[in-house]
């Protein structure tokens, strides 16, 4: 039997998989790491911790599997995106903590962006406006504030990378001949590589003043980029990269054109393939890279962000106290038979995709003497599924792909009530991963793929199954009547905040 070892470094701990080759998790290791938090909006966490954490769940993992080095045909690496580094390449000391995707504090350098051109001055090249979520802007801050840094980078003496990067320089061997590399999926989040060459875009340098030495090299999601320097792993191929996001729409097997997963946390990640070409939104959505392998033509994605999904359960346990645990939510919101006419929409902090309303404020609509707290949880849960639809439509519509099935995964999957909704609302079935590890099995994949563990794409298909589907159950009429005062509840979130 031979195995695939997945790292997942994710934002708040990082976890290593052992995958056999019938694409069975044989053996899970995770370990957390500090979120720090210096200023409100600043978030940062500790590189030389993220790399501590990595060697010591992939040798828990494989002391758990009792797996040896000479059954492991490859590493494949996940991680969380846009987060942003930058090291001596001569040393490996970071010259600052990693500034983490969520941190805000290059607002000013993104409206200074924004000020010739918009925000999708760079939309057309990138796929993605200026905000303070991707990593190019956060590169230029730690060059402007970290004393001595810009000097050294223009010396050729610092590197920038996202953590795959970091992780696949120190796994090959650190500043002892460590290769510098990144994936297309990550380029392409950074707000500086052009979709259509796939390479560093120079002009987007210039305007951020940023030297190109500093950047790595940009190769595809699936190839043998080096070999393990030392370690339990020492001498094994490292042959996948994937942005974690990226990662699970490859673990959910959707390689076709229009096929979809959505995963569900604390907020919603949805992303669609849309095949060889990238498809420029019309509706708010990020056009980015799904995947490429090697000395293949890459396969873009759409995708759309919702910002709070099993963050109003939370809400509704700690701030309200309807609930005790989260897990309660199901049995509240199935006390009722419908939402009794209300409607939740949770612009807490403004709506993402496909609205992009900094002014929405959260409104509860709908109410009479009638309702009860089953109908407001059963109208949270609500508001998740319809957040998804809106994405969704806002996918098909942009790229004139209709929807077959959408695939899930994240823990809020296992609320069956919220599925059955689901696939309710959308009018297409909803399948669950019977593999909750979606993100790390798609890294696994990527890697077995490049080292011959499996033939193609057809057998990772053959490898993937759902542990439930749920089928659409409600007539079209109530699913478009519902959705329809949906929409007239997000409107009335609209506009709360003045300027």
């Amino acid at each position: 039997m031979r195995y695939v070892v997945a790292i997942d470094q994710g934002t708040t701990s990082t976890r290593c998989l052992v995958v056999d080759a019938r694409g069975q998790v044989v053996a899970v290791a995770q370990k957390e790491h500090a979120q720090i938090t210096p200023r409100p909006g600043w978030v940062e966490h500790d590189p030389l911790e993220i790399w501590q954490r990595a060697q010591e769940v992939v040798g828990e993992a494989l002391a758990q599997a009792a797996v040896r080095r000479e059954d492991v045909a490859a590493v494949g690496v996940t991680n969380q995106r846009e987060t942003t580094l930058v090291w001596d390449r001569h040393t490996g000391q970071p010259v600052y903590n990693a500034v983490v995707w969520q941190d805000t504090r290059t607002d000013g350098i993104c409206r200074e962006l924004a000020r010739e051109g918009g925000q999708d001055r760079f939309r057309e090249r990138t796929g993605l406006p200026v905000a303070t979520y991707f990593s190019g802007p956060k590169l230029r801050w730690i060059l402007d504030h970290v004393p001595g840094a810009r000097q050294r980078a223009e010396a050729g003496d610092l590197v920038f990378g996202t953590v795959d990067t970091w992780l696949v320089w120190w796994l090959t061997g650190g500043p002892r001949g460590g290769v510098h590399v990144t994936d297309v999926t990550n380029a392409s989040r950074t707000l500086l590589a052009n979709l259509h060459t796939l390479d560093w875009d120079d002009e987007i340098l210039r305007v951020l003043d940023l030297p190109r030495s500093l950047l790595p090299q940009v190769r595809s999601s699936c190839e043998v980029y080096g070999v393990v320097a030392n370690g339990p792993l020492g001498g094994v191929p490292v042959a996948a990269l994937l942005g974690d996001q990226q990662a699970a729409l490859f673990g959910q097997t959707c390689f076709r054109p229009g096929e979809a997963k959505n995963t569900y946390g604390t907020g919603c990640f949805l992303l669609m393939n849309t095949g060889r070409s990238p498809v420029p939104s019309g509706h708010g959505l990020l056009t980015t890279v799904a995947y490429r392998r090697e000395g293949e033509a890459p396969v873009y994605a759409l995708e759309g962000s919702v910002a709070v999904a099993g963050a109003a359960v939370q809400w509704l346990r700690d701030n309200l106290g309807l609930l005790r645990a989260s897990s309660e939510v199901e049995a509240l919101a199935a006390s009722v038979e419908d939402n009794g006419g209300v409607y939740f929409v949770p612009a807490f902090s403004g709506l993402f995709a496909p609205y992009w309303r900094s002014d929405a404020r959260g409104v509860i609509v709908g109410l009479t003497r009638y309702a009860n707290r089953g109908h407001l949880a059963r109208a949270v849960l609500e508001a998740t599924a319809f957040q998804t639809r809106d994405v969704l439509d806002a996918m098909q519509h942009d790229a004139g792909f209709p929807l077959q099935a959408l695939r899930v995964d994240g823990g809020m999957v296992r609320n069956e009530l919220l599925m059955q909704f689901q696939a309710d609302v959308l009018g297409v079935p909803v399948a669950r991963s019977a593999v909750a590890e979606t993100t790390a099995l798609g890294a696994a994949y990527a890697a077995g793929l490049a080292t011959g563990v499996w033939s193609g794409q057809d057998e990772l298909r053959s490898l993937w199954s759902s542990d439930r589907q749920w089928q659409p159950r409600m007539p079209s009429d109530r699913r478009e009547a519902l959705y329809r005062t949906w929409r007239r509840a997000v409107e009335r979130s609209f506009g709360w905040l003045e300027e």
